[in-house]
């Protein structure tokens, strides 16, 4: 709540195997975690503060230990739902036998579900109804890109029958977005093109790259407003990402002043670090447990924290800024200016990563940051400083 956030998007909270994205059983909270109990207080406590509850759901795949998988293994092709999977099975196969199957980009302990299975559409529909109907707001999608849109199409179209107040992101990483919104009865995807333009245009203070990415952000803001982030659990934290880590504050101030739905990873607001890495094990260092109270965190990381506070204190007042559209003013390699505009609202941002003292050739109120006017009345960014300006 201090944070100004409006929602908790969880990560999976289903019984797993270990990272969580190997589901064992879909209406069983992971003891790891609490129990159904715990799950209830914490929707009963975010109702209390106005919060949505956002969870995430692994439809692509699931864990060996799954139960309709390890029926398949226990008894061979006859297995009722062996139907669930995509299953090559040795000649003369019988109970006990291993198939070949399809797991997900090579994950072998990670199996592909089936899903031109009708029965596998039943079962998605069953649980994302069950939790929804405990309290859940919406489900992130996880693998989106994985599955065919007609799969997530049939599945939305009937659980919206009973929530229509119900939230579905998919992940995408490449693709046709619009599309896979618009054929899969999806209100959003993940807008991993802006993220990593975002750092990477400040990492090699190239605003050319960023601009491009707004333009084809504003194409999809046409018709949805994505996802937007700085970090999550499968990349390198954006602290550790950014070579020069003065300029998170513009990484930041990007990210809440851009049309969509900005989400902050865990520990993002604290300035962690953590590099994922290629390897078994590569995602530990991006997803630490928490310290058990706000107390224990270290005050090293306050000042971003503040930072994540006034920034989304902003977007708040400007709600507008979800669907808001952004026009370049001024570019150059290492200044960026550019206004956000619906309607008759906007504001302009102006970004400067020269170590010298940059005109923005705007005028106006500073609503953040910091920028100083000139005897025309011209506002001056300081040396790698950055403002967000009114009317």
């Amino acid at each position: 709540m201090e944070l100004g956030a409006s929602g908790l998007a969880l990560g999976p909270v289903f019984a797993s195997e270990t990272h969580g994205y190997d589901t064992t059983d879909y209406f069983r909270i992971d003891p790891r975690l609490g129990t159904l109990d715990d799950f209830d207080t914490l929707v009963t406590e975010a109702r209390a503060r106005g919060l949505r509850i956002l969870l995430d759901g692994v439809f692509n795949h699931t864990g060996r230990s799954f139960g309709a998988f390890r029926q398949v293994l226990d008894e061979g092709p006859s297995a009722e739902r062996a139907s669930w999977f995509s299953l090559e099975w040795p000649e003369d196969a019988g109970p006990g036998a291993e198939p070949a199957y399809r797991d997900f980009e090579g994950h072998h302990h990670l199996v592909a579900l089936n899903h031109e299975e009708p029965a596998v559409a039943d079962f998605v529909v069953e649980v994302m109804d069950h939790w929804l109907q405990r309290g859940a707001d919406g489900w992130r999608l996880d693998a989106a890109y994985a599955v065919p849109s007609s799969f997530w199409a049939g599945v939305t179209a009937r659980v919206g029958a009973s929530h229509p107040e119900a939230y579905f992101v998919g992940e995408y990483i490449h693709g046709d977005h619009a599309a896979a919104v618009r054929e899969g009865g999806l209100d959003s995807t993940t807008q991993y093109e802006l993220w990593k333009a975002v750092w990477s245009a400040l990492n090699d203070a190239n605003f050319f790259e960023l601009a491009a990415a707004l333009e084809r952000h504003n194409a999809l803001l046409g018709s949805f407003a994505p996802l937007t982030f700085l970090g999550n659990h499968d990349v390198t934290r954006i602290a550790s990402r950014l070579e020069d880590p003065d300029l998170l504050a513009h990484a930041l101030v990007i990210l809440f002043t851009v049309g969509g739905s900005p989400s902050v990873y865990y520990g993002d607001e604290q300035a962690y670090r953590g590099v994922k890495e290629d390897r078994a094990g590569g995602d530990d260092d991006v997803r630490p447990r928490f310290p058990a109270s706000p107390e224990e965190l270290s005050p090293v990381g306050r000042p971003v924290y503040e930072l994540h506070q006034q920034l989304i204190g902003l977007r708040r007042r400007h709600a507008w800024l979800h669907r808001a559209r952004t026009e370049v003013l001024q570019l150059t390699n290492e200044v960026l200016v550019y206004r956000v505009s619906e309607g008759s609202d906007h504001l302009v941002v102006a970004l400067n990563l020269s170590q010298d003292s940059r005109g923005t050739g705007q005028a106006g109120e500073v609503l953040a940051g910091q920028a100083g006017a000139d005897g025309s009345g011209q506002l001056i960014l300081p040396p790698c400083g950055w403002a967000v300006l009114g009317s």
